[in-house]
């Protein structure tokens, strides 16, 4: 008996112990501060007297940077949220900036002009037709074409001031300023080139441009061709070509940088970048990328590729140049099935990706629908302006007024329609100061 009773002493005094410990109450840890980092299951907590917490086992969406306070029962640097209570959490206020459009600006001006328009007009500021070897002045004032394009003909044997005389005379009788656009890629399209009277110096491609001094070179190479073009009366080029193409059996690789797809998005930056402030608006082409396709000038050409490798190899140039405010992409003939069994030119399909993956807002220019690619297509200028093309090249103007007509009497498109792509088209234009 003497025995048990230090047992139950000891007991007794355990007991009290243990009581101690757990009816005291534990000192509580207030944790007040902000989200500055997650990662797998922790959560980053810079405390308002700048203590640094590391919190586990986090189950719900934080945002970083959201406020939050916590009461947990734990003392160390790593605390489990189980023991914790959320007091109060304020999430961040994330503010999504509508992404302006190139144009915004002008867009009010521009409608002013639009309204005093008629349909006849409207449809003519829809083209860039090629430039009429005869009687070009009467054509022009008669139709009121949006834009002509020259080629090396239209420059043949001229001098300087010949040239600005004939680009100053159909700006003369334009009511609306024309875009004078040309294909100066430099190499093997170049149509200044051949003209010694115009270019002391032929144009090089951009592949010689590269190998002598990289992404420098080129964008030396912009704005020595830009004042060049400017001088002349020339207001858009078409180019750069940022088609990714590395093999030299490739229709286009003569055409392109010849270098691989974060290369060549390099370049389409550089050009963009550097053509700025120039005078003259430069256009990525061929969108989606011609990759390894044939010639779309004398026929067809199916592009087979897989979409996920569209995605990785052809389009990103595109991406990076309109990401460095490209104000034009020009759309090819190829038919890229993996996107839409159609011309990309007139597929609905190519031009969303380019309107609503890449959130381009400038304006998109088709290849020249006159191109053997889509001689076996009916309506070819309905349906591109139905794809969402603002401006149509063609060599055969009466054939696209003609069809645009045409689809307007039959209610296949509407003013509406024509009405938003010439306002764009004249935003542009005021954005280039031409008026």
């Amino acid at each position: 008996m003497k025995k048990v009773i230090p047992f139950l002493g000891i007991l007794m005094i355990i007991g009290i112990i243990l009581a101690f410990f757990y009816l005291t109450p534990k000192e509580i840890l207030n944790i007040k501060g902000t989200i500055t980092e997650i990662s797998n299951d922790n959560l980053t907590i810079v405390s308002q007297d700048g203590k640094t917490f590391k919190i586990t086992n986090f189950k719900e969406d934080y945002v970083m940077g959201s406020t939050i306070e916590l009461l947990c029962e734990d003392n160390n640097e790593i605390i489990d949220l189980n023991n914790c209570e959320i007091k109060n959490y304020t999430p961040k206020k994330i503010e999504t900036e509508e992404k302006k459009e190139l144009f915004q600006d002008y867009y009010e001006k521009s409608e002013e002009i639009v309204n005093n328009l008629s349909i006849e007009e409207k449809i003519s500021q829809l083209l860039i037709v090629r430039h009429a070897k005869q009687n070009d002045i009467n054509i022009q004032k008669e139709n009121q074409f949006g834009g002509i394009i020259f080629y090396e003909s239209d420059f043949k044997n001229k001098t300087k001031e010949e040239v600005k005389k004939m680009i100053n005379d159909l700006q003369n009788v334009s009511n609306i300023p024309l875009l004078t656009a040309i294909d100066e890629e430099g190499g093997k399209v170049s149509r200044l080139s051949s003209n010694k009277n115009l270019v002391t110096t032929p144009f090089k491609s951009s592949q010689e441009l590269y190998k002598e001094g990289g992404l420098a070179k080129i964008r030396e190479d912009v704005q020595n061709k830009s004042a060049i073009l400017k001088d002349l009366g020339l207001n858009l080029n078409l180019a750069p070509v940022v088609d990714v193409s590395t093999n030299q059996n490739d229709y286009m690789f003569a055409r392109s940088l010849g270098l691989d797809t974060d290369t060549t998005s390099q370049y389409a930056e550089a050009v963009i970048t550097a053509s700025k402030n120039t005078g003259v608006s430069y256009t990525l082409k061929h969108f989606p990328g011609y990759g390894n396709n044939l010639d779309t000038h004398i026929g067809s050409s199916i592009d087979n590729k897989k979409y996920e490798d569209i995605l990785k190899e052809d389009i990103p140039p595109f991406a990076s140049g309109i990401n460095a405010g490209a104000e034009a992409v020009m759309v090819s003939h190829n038919i890229v099935v993996a996107i839409e069994n159609t011309p990309a030119s007139l597929s609905i399909n190519v031009h969303n990706i380019l309107r609503n993956d890449l959130n381009f807002s400038g304006v998109i220019i088709t290849d020249d629908l006159s191109m053997g690619a889509l001689n076996s297509y009916e309506d070819i200028y309905i349906k591109a302006l139905l794809a969402d093309n603002d401006l149509i090249i063609t060599s055969s103007y009466n054939d696209a007024l003609e069809n645009i007509q045409k689809g307007l009497k039959n209610n296949i498109i509407n003013e509406e329609l024509i009405n938003k792509k010439v306002t764009k088209i004249i935003a542009w234009k005021l954005f280039k100061n031409l008026f």
